[in-house]
């Protein structure tokens, strides 16, 4: 089924659903949504092939597990850097994300460690792929928000159409 069929309103109203409480029954799901239980399941298996849901996780509190520090590395690399840093990223497992940039930098990685000693270490295992920057966060005012199912940012106003005379 075409992705775009999935996202009709029960579609929209299943993500919406979803990504509030992910562990909801079908039966739950199906009543919220206004589907039955059936109906659901397939809807949520068409959504699932279609990749459009593309998993359900759990969320862990990174400090429980004494991962004190969260910060940011802006990585520039040249060359022959390039791919080899790709491939060294994937066995780091303080590499939380790892996102391919435009602009003057390359790379920007998400990393967790257990402390400053380890981030600067860490740090140091970067030097000989490119020129490492680092950003330290201080807290997370906005973390994880839910996607608009609608498909429309509501909540930033429309420039008004600029009007020219001729």
């Amino acid at each position: 089924m075409d992705s775009t069929a999935l996202l009709d309103i029960y579609g929209r109203k299943l993500l919406e659903e979803l990504q509030a409480n992910a562990r909801l029954s079908l039966a739950e799901l199906g009543r919220r949504i206004g589907l039955s239980p059936t109906a659901t399941a397939e809807r949520l298996k068409q959504m699932e092939e279609a990749g459009i849901v593309q998993g359900y996780t759990v969320e862990i509190d990174r400090e429980a597990l004494g991962l004190e520090v969260m910060a940011f590395i802006r990585m520039s690399c040249g060359g022959q850097n390039y791919h080899r840093l790709l491939e060294y990223v994937q066995t780091l497992e303080e590499v939380r994300e790892c996102h391919h940039l435009t602009g003057g930098d390359d790379f920007l990685l998400k990393v967790t460690t257990i402390d400053m000693a380890h981030l600067e270490g860490l740090i140091e295992a970067l030097l000989p792929y490119g020129n490492p920057v680092t950003s330290l966060v201080l807290s997370t005012p906005v973390e994880r928000r839910r996607y608009a199912v609608t498909g429309k940012l509501i909540t930033v106003a429309q420039k008004p159409a600029v009007r020219r005379r001729f």
